[in-house]
């Protein structure tokens, strides 16, 4: 899986509602549902719906299973 597979997938989901599970420092797990509302050459931003916070993550995230996206 290369970078640009990767941050294409990401813009075709840019809009629709997700589930993320995020895979942070010290083996916390956060799961949290959003939209992905922009997307960038290095990250893209997630708004999520609980409480409108925003977000950011590297598609490199995508790629080291440190983050999962689902429908």
């Amino acid at each position: 899986m290369n970078i640009d597979t990767v941050r294409n997938e990401v813009k075709s989901q840019e809009g629709k509602v997700l589930h993320f599970k995020f895979n942070g420092s010290r083996n916390q797990i956060v799961e949290f549902d959003g939209k992905i509302v922009e997307t960038y050459s290095a990250i893209f931003v997630v708004k999520l719906l609980k409480d409108n916070n925003i977000k950011s993550f590297s598609y490199n995230d995508l790629i080291t299973s440190s983050l999962e996206i689902s429908k």
